[in-house]
């Protein structure tokens, strides 16, 4: 029997999936990613390439009551639903190389998120010396070459491997199987050599986070990369702290949920002081396999734009019948928006505009926002309101540049160029062009994808000046 990695299929693989507007133009939604802590660093991997610094993360807001309770859940089940039976991880400093075809921006990106594990989490986290066998080796290959071993993947992380040949030999074997693992010694991460800057930091942010830490996702975090709903691909505050407690020394390698749950508390206490007094706000009910099932017809590749309305709209059933007015309705609205642009545009509008109502009040939830008004301010744009448009990506802005999501941030000048033009601003038009230049090559990769995104959103203006 094959054992499945852990891996990340639908975070990494979401398209830029079009809206229709007016029927005729498209416009590509911004891929749902992203996160904190940035600031713009010049250049990081090439001429004219933007890149960020990397800041700390901002403190959790939750309860230690609620963050204990989203520990035990990360730590003690992988994303397949399979529990795990014992707390595994690396005892000792930890090593991590880059192999394989290495993208020119992921040393870089790689020695930041480093940085942040030994400020933030207290991580005893270092690059590999030159012929040192890694405890963490993320090794870059071609997508179509991982995808043939492991379909609709993009980043996985195995167990007791060190290269891409050695998880080919040994996929059967119960030795790349998690739940067998106890002390973590040696962990490989495959990743797609051919793909853009933020994919492959993403990649090094999740992967690497999992290989050292919790190796499931949960929908209802908000503030977290441990939740499949793709917004947060930076590792956050929220995100730290867990690293931080995962490796605690009061915890040992082998021990029990139980055994685990019984010291969470005073772990707590000392690295989360502030989260002693709070009331906790956290919906943690369990998220039923069908409304996952239904997010990834919904917001998957494959499938037809019918049968991917109906699964949002099975989303939006099951939400409402589980009672949630967490992250999980959020994103139910999300999804249930995105699918009714073509056929009932005010009900994707209410959509859109409740998804961000909501996210707004949930911790870590501004990122989400930021995506929502971006979807708002092109519909703007797509029906001849510019100035709305503005102010919807002027309080978008700072919160996406602190998500470091430079895809987003690209898109979001690029609309503030087409409304600057619809107002006759012609100079701070051009200004707006120009800003999105850097980030677009970092989010987007090649030329050819930033004319496009460009000649996008370009067509959303046009189609409102003959509207």
């Amino acid at each position: 029997m094959l054992i499945a990695p852990q891996l990340r299929t639908l975070r990494r693989t979401l398209p830029f999936l079009a809206l229709m507007l007016g029927g005729c133009t498209t416009l590509p939604l911004a891929d749902v990613s992203m996160n904190r802590g940035v600031e713009a660093s010049g250049m990081s991997g090439g001429s004219g390439i933007a890149g960020f610094a990397g800041r700390a993360g901002s403190a959790p807001r939750q309860s230690n009551a609620e963050i204990a309770k989203d520990i035990l859940d990360l730590q003690f089940a992988m994303e397949s639903g399979r529990p795990l039976p014992a707390l595994s991880r690396f005892e000792g400093p930890i090593t991590i190389a880059l192999t394989g075809n290495v993208p020119p921006t992921a040393a870089g990106d790689l020695a930041r998120v480093i940085k942040r594990f030994r400020n933030e989490a207290g991580l005893d986290v270092r690059p590999a010396q030159a012929g040192e066998r890694a405890n963490i080796t993320m090794e870059f290959r071609p997508r179509a070459m991982l995808g043939r071993v492991v379909a609709n993947a993009a980043c996985f992380v195995v167990p007791r491997v060190s290269s891409f040949e050695e998880y080919r030999a040994n996929r059967s074997a119960p030795e790349t199987d998690w739940t067998t693992v106890r002390e973590r010694e040696h962990v490989a991460i495959f990743a797609p050599s051919d793909t853009t800057p933020q994919e492959v930091r993403d990649c090094l942010h999740e992967e690497v986070a999992q290989a050292m830490g919790p190796l499931n996702d949960l929908y209802r975090l908000s503030d977290s990369v441990f939740n499949d709903d793709n917004f947060h691909t930076v590792l956050t505050g929220f995100d730290m702290l867990v690293l931080r407690v995962h490796n605690d020394p009061a915890l040992r390698v082998g021990m029990t949920k139980a055994e685990v749950a019984a010291r969470l508390p005073a772990i707590l206490r000392r690295l989360h002081p502030a989260g002693e007094g709070r009331r906790g706000t956290e919906d943690t009910s369990p998220t039923p396999r069908a409304w996952e099932a239904a997010v990834e017809r919904a917001l998957g590749a494959r499938g037809s734009q019918a049968a991917r309305a109906e699964a949002a709209a099975a989303m939006m059933r099951i939400a409402r019948a589980q009672g949630w007015q967490d992250g999980r309705m959020a994103f139910s609205l999300f999804a249930y928006g995105r699918s009714q642009v073509r056929s009932d545009f005010p009900a994707a509008l209410a959509a859109f505009r409740q998804a961000g109502e909501i996210y707004r009040g949930l911790p870590g939830g501004e990122v989400q926002a930021a995506h929502v008004d971006m979807q708002l301010a092109a519909f703007a744009i797509g029906q001849g309101h510019p100035e709305e448009a503005l102010a919807l990506t002027e309080r978008a802005l700072p919160v996406v540049i602190s998500a470091e999501n430079a895809s987003l941030l690209a898109t979001l000048h690029l609309i503030r160029a087409q409304a600057f033009e619809r107002l006759g601003m012609k100079a701070q038009a051009k200004a707006a062009r120009l800003d999105s230049l850097p980030w677009a090559r970092y989010g987007f990769g090649s030329d050819a994808q930033v004319r496009a995104r460009m000649d996008e959103i370009a067509g959303l203006a046009a189609r409102a000046g003959k509207g």
